[in-house]
């Protein structure tokens, strides 16, 4: 016996109305409880079944939770922007979040190793706009012109959630993309010569970033590549993103391009430093954990 019209879209029905109860943005209540445990260092709950819609909706609302809390931005994160570190959390795009002020510290800092709810830390690099020309930029060599310095950045992201291992690229970016603290290095000045910024935008591409800790055992590696073929891609991927929000890059804005390492877990006792090999007048940064 065939089914009735009737019966079947009533069965329709109940599968979409099932679904966008698993996946939707999550609501005012869900976006205090996360701004919450992301202020607390406490676990949130998972936010899971998210669109790449509610992930954005996710982290806007969030945003606006934060901002009420007097956080100010001091600029933007670029995460997922290295092949291995997508492949950990499933996911085939970058994604990208907010930093705000106090966010950044200096390097030679002591952190809690404790930080977050679910700390882990990463290397890094960070670039601070120096020009508006950066909204218009589709390629390294238009970034590293709208660029003044770039900062050796060890980042101390916070998962957050009761189980990170159920992060995907929607909840990562739900979540601000577990941003929370970093360490920053002696800033590098962007050359103003065209042959200069060239030969830097190689070493950029060519280097090494390498994590050792106190005793100088290597903890990881990475290349300057290992983010979208050249770290400054990351900028390029950005400000479309954004742009496609409304939001424009202002100068004195830095900007995270990802990690150049896996994400490990801090432990007391431990002190990382990150050094950039092949990357001239780089300094190496350092974060210890109590």
């Amino acid at each position: 016996m065939k089914p009735s019209i009737n019966n079947t879209i009533v069965g329709t029905v109940a599968i979409l109305c099932a679904a966008s109860a698993q996946s939707a943005c999550l609501d005012d209540g869900q976006i205090e409880a996360l701004a919450h445990a992301q202020t607390a260092n406490v676990p949130a709950a998972m936010p899971e079944g998210l669109s790449e819609a509610d992930g954005a909706c996710t982290r806007s609302k969030l945003h606006d939770a934060m901002s009420k809390r007097g956080m100010k931005v001091v600029g933007y994160k670029a995460g997922l922007t290295n092949p291995a570190v997508q492949k950990r959390f499933g996911a085939d795009k970058p994604v990208w979040g907010r930093l705000y002020e106090g966010m950044l510290l200096k390097s030679g800092s002591t952190v809690d190793a404790a930080f977050g709810a679910r700390p882990v830390y990463e290397a890094d690099m960070l670039v601070r706009v120096g020009s508006d020309d950066i909204n218009r930029a589709t390629s390294p060599a238009q970034v590293v012109a709208a660029i003044d310095q770039i900062i050796p950045f060890i980042e101390l992201p916070d998962l957050l959630v009761q189980a990170p291992s159920k992060l995907n690229g929607p909840a990562l970016g739900a979540i601000n993309v577990a941003a929370k603290l970093g360490v920053t290095g002696t800033p590098i000045a962007v050359p103003s010569g065209a042959a200069e910024r060239a030969a830097l935008l190689d070493a950029l591409k060519e280097m090494t970033i390498v994590l050792a800790d106190d005793e100088g055992t290597e903890i990881a590696r990475g290349r300057g590549s290992d983010i979208l073929e050249h770290p400054l891609n990351a900028v390029v991927w950005l400000v479309k993103e954004v742009a496609a929000e409304g939001i424009s890059l202002k100068p004195g804005d830095v900007i995270s391009l990802g990690s150049f390492s896996p994400l490990l877990p801090p432990k007391p006792g431990l002190a990382v430093t990150a050094t950039y090999q092949g990357l001239t007048g780089a300094s190496p940064v350092k974060v210890s954990f109590k």
